[in-house]
């Protein structure tokens, strides 16, 4: 058995003068190796020969078709980017395919959409090869593709985990569990957004607008029996707190609101304070 060495740390006690503290300590320890996990080793490498190929593909496909998309008088920056589409249509179904390897009834969509894919990408590289007079290098980048498609298909179902009945049935239970709450907490998002808009909709038309902004905020209370209306015309600020301090009136909101329904206005709390600060320093 093969092994090798490691090098770790241990707390050891060690004392100085009488007084011990533990300290880290290294030693070297023999580990076994495993041995090497070849199917791992064989399958990365399908993997990056598969990888290395759609990318090849990708480029010719993309050449090809942009090349002829270009003879159309399409700017060739459009024309190229028009050509991705082609290739990753069915690269972008692959790699669905790969995500549902576990479930072959929702694999199949994915499957089906990328042949159809990859039949118009093939059509096209070989229109190409017969618009340009090399109609058999068309076919073989058309047979390229099939090519690289076929041996994704070969890895994938080789890595697929076949499952027997009632797992598939467990999992797909579960999946759908899962996706219900997912849907769920998206849905109350909705519904929150949706009543928080509703509330204030709600709220707004509840709220009536004011008919006279700028006056006086009506008197809760009603009109206090003490205080008796006067004539505004002519009338200060100034004057009608004279009035209301010689009607006994000392609270500043009470004078505020007898300012301001004499002088038909809102009139400033602040300046009616001023006022009666003025009055009472004087009295």
């Amino acid at each position: 058995m093969r092994t090798r060495t490691e090098r770790r740390e241990r707390l050891v006690p060690h004392t100085i003068d009488g007084e011990t503290k533990l300290v880290s300590e290294p030693y070297d320890v023999q580990v076994p190796v495993p041995p090497r996990d070849w199917d791992h080793i064989v399958l990365t490498a399908a993997l990056a020969v598969v990888a290395i190929g759609l990318g090849i593909v990708i480029v010719w496909s993309t050449s090809s078709i942009g090349d002829l998309l270009v003879r159309t008088d399409v700017l060739k920056p459009i024309a190229y980017a028009a050509a991705t589409g082609f290739s990753l249509g069915w690269v972008v179904c692959m790699a669905l395919e790969w995500l549902a390897r576990y479930d072959p009834d929702r694999r199949q969509r994915p499957r089906a959409a990328g042949h159809v894919f990859l039949a118009a990408d093939m059509a096209a590289v070989c229109v190409h090869g017969w618009v340009t007079d090399s109609l058999k290098v068309g076919i073989i980048g058309a047979v390229l593709s099939a090519g690289a498609k076929g041996l994704y298909t070969l890895v994938l179902d080789h890595q697929s985990a076949p499952l027997d009945a009632r797992t598939q049935q467990w999992v797909t239970i579960k999946r759908g569990e899962v996706g219900s709450r997912l849907a769920l907490g998206a849905v109350r998002r909705q519904l929150t957004r949706a009543e928080s808009r509703a509330a204030a909709e709600e709220a707004a038309l509840r709220t009536a607008p004011d008919a006279d902004p700028d006056g006086p905020d009506p008197d809760e209370d009603g009109p206090d029996a003490e205080v008796f209306s006067i004539n505004g015309s002519g009338l200060t600020v100034k004057d009608a707190v004279r009035t209301a301090w010689d009607s006994n009136i000392r609270d500043k909101d009470t004078v505020t609101r007898y300012v301001s329904r004499a002088m038909n206005r809102a009139v400033s709390p602040e300046t009616v304070d001023r006022y009666l600060r003025a009055l009472r320093v004087g009295a």
